[in-house]
């Protein structure tokens, strides 16, 4: 079985691709350069990508850049030193319009074209930083969207699926999951802004909330550098 799996390198993207693995799908890694301020993301995906085996890695450019309105995308500041209870309302400047819509999209071309009905993304609605295109609703109707509008599902040969096998997961969970399938986390890259050879900034809402997942599940982090605290 054939699997586009949409892989950002950060660690649920990442937990997402080993988890259908283990399913038994044969992986077609996806991944996108949109014009994103955490460019180096890209080479975590490419680690993880050769590490962990999948059957292909593709990169496509879509300049979302193009478009602005994100802290991702234009000359707009990173939010740092959120409180969870602030992540937990509104939708943040890191929100990129449409983006998980467009690369849905392009992940169910590829799909069709390898004869592929599964789509993996490692979205989570629960330690997640508001986005609405994280929501289970959003991935339901993105679901009968993609049986509509392509021959495969018009002609009934194909019926997409959505998979999302971390979207009721906490952050902990996540990283005891990872644990299990074997993910390298000193691959993975999560940080918002990080420095230019990808070193994390340790204060934005992707690295709080990643610190959160691990010292939850009692786990250290290999990309954590904070300083540890002395006995």
């Amino acid at each position: 079985m054939k699997a586009v799996c949409l892989l950002s390198g950060g660690l649920d993207s990442s937990t997402c691709l080993l988890y259908a693995q283990r399913q038994g799908f044969a992986c077609y890694a996806l991944s996108f350069d949109y014009g994103q301020r955490h460019h180096f993301e890209l080479e975590a995906a490419r680690r993880v990508a050769e590490k962990h085996r999948a059957v292909e890695h593709r990169v496509v450019r879509v300049d979302l850049a193009g478009f602005g309105g994100s802290a991702l995308t234009a000359d707009l500041d990173v939010p740092k030193h959120r409180h969870p209870s602030e992540m937990s309302h509104g939708i943040p400047v890191t929100y990129v319009p449409a983006r998980n819509t467009v690369f849905l999209s392009l992940a169910l071309a590829w799909a069709e074209v390898l004869g592929s009905q599964d789509i993996f993304v490692g979205v989570n609605a629960l330690d997640y930083s508001g986005y609405p295109d994280c929501r289970p609703e959003y991935l339901e109707a993105f679901e009968r969207m993609a049986n509509l509008a392509t021959k495969a599902g018009v002609e009934g040969t194909l019926r997409t699926r959505i998979h999302a096998p971390l979207l009721h997961l906490t952050k902990s969970g996540i990283v005891k999951l990872a644990v299990d399938l074997g993910l390298d986390f000193s691959l993975t890259s999560s940080c918002y802004d990080p420095a230019p050879d990808g070193r994390p900034c340790g204060a934005c809402d992707s690295c709080l909330l990643r610190q959160k997942g691990f010292a939850e599940a009692g786990l250290s982090d290999p990309l954590d550098s904070r300083p540890k605290a002395t006995p």
